[in-house]
């Protein structure tokens, strides 16, 4: 499986192309990502969306009209594709499937399951493909998302947090900002965050 990434916008959102046997998968296309991904992929199967920020969905419904191809987002972040919560004047985009928790569905014959991690965003998960996590806004190198925006959730993180912490095993992890890193890697950190998310609220 190759996975090919580039930084987009001015937040240098990380867009992914993911090549599997039947063709490629495109994860959180954000601001300007179009061209790139239209220059990368031979086969494209579906946008996957890991949240509803507008910085991972701005080309969104520009690749869904120029690709014809589905997209996958989790249900609790539906409206933020439809409706720009954030007022940033993102195109809107309507999703083809919304993907409901800890689901585990199949696209061009590749297993995809979504863990399902709210605080950030009500339906932030993490999209998992064989040893890969494309986390999102939930787990960075080093540090987590951020859980005072709107829609966000102190408590929600907590428990997103407390529930990564018991995922057994490892997986490389692709963040939706900065560097890889590993799951086991911030699980050793998973502590230092849940006193500060829990004193901070």
């Amino acid at each position: 499986m190759k996975i090919l990434r580039r930084p987009m916008g001015p937040y240098q959102t990380n867009c992914y192309l993911v090549e599997t046997p039947e063709g490629e998968l495109v994860i959180d296309p954000g601001v300007g990502a179009t061209e790139w991904v239209l220059a990368n992929v031979r086969n494209p199967l579906a946008i996957l969306n890991t949240h509803g920020h507008f910085d991972h969905i701005w080309s969104n419904a520009e690749l869904k009209e120029r690709l014809g191809i589905p997209i996958y987002c989790p249900r609790e972040d539906a409206f933020m594709l439809q409706n720009d919560p954030l007022g940033q004047g993102m195109p809107p985009s309507t999703p083809d499937h919304l993907v409901e928790g800890d689901e585990e569905l199949e696209i061009g014959g590749t297993p995809i399951r979504f863990r399902h991690f709210p605080g950030h965003t009500p339906g932030c998960s993490v999209i998992e493909i064989g040893d890969a996590w494309f986390s999102g806004d939930f787990l960075f190198r080093d540090s987590i998302g951020r859980w005072d925006f709107p829609y966000s959730s102190a408590e929600a993180m907590l428990e997103s947090l407390r529930k990564v912490q018991k995922v057994p095993g490892d997986y490389t992890l692709y963040p939706g900002h900065g560097p890889e890193s590993s799951l086991q890697r911030e699980q050793r950190n998973i502590p230092f965050w849940i006193e500060k998310v829990g004193r901070r609220g």
